[in-house]
């Protein structure tokens, strides 16, 4: 019982740093950038950290060919790729940052 106590005190004793890191952990996240790939590269999305929505590129060679649903279906992939890309970065930020304190 006092080990969970000792441990509980220690998270109150390092609250501010716990603050702080998580303030600069969003910083970085929302400066980060990721991009997905569908396609062969013909369709790029790229997403921040927090999974926004910051870019997409199509080839164009992709969109004379006429193919709407080939591109629609190519986009969807690259965006799930780009936020898969973010989530696993953000998960990694997270283990160092729970890591260190």
């Amino acid at each position: 019982m006092l080990g969970n106590l000792g441990q509980l005190m220690h998270i109150m004793k390092n609250a501010g740093a716990i603050k702080q890191g998580m303030e600069e952990l969003g910083a970085r996240l929302e400066a980060a950038r990721f991009t997905g790939e569908a396609g062969g590269g013909q369709v790029q999305c790229t997403v921040n950290g927090k999974g926004d929505l910051i870019a997409v590129k199509i080839d164009p060679a992709l969109i004379q060919a006429g193919d709407v649903e080939l591109v629609e279906d190519l986009t969807c992939a690259a965006v799930r790729d780009a936020i898969n890309r973010s989530r696993e970065a953000a998960q990694q930020e997270m283990q160092q940052l729970a890591g260190g304190l």
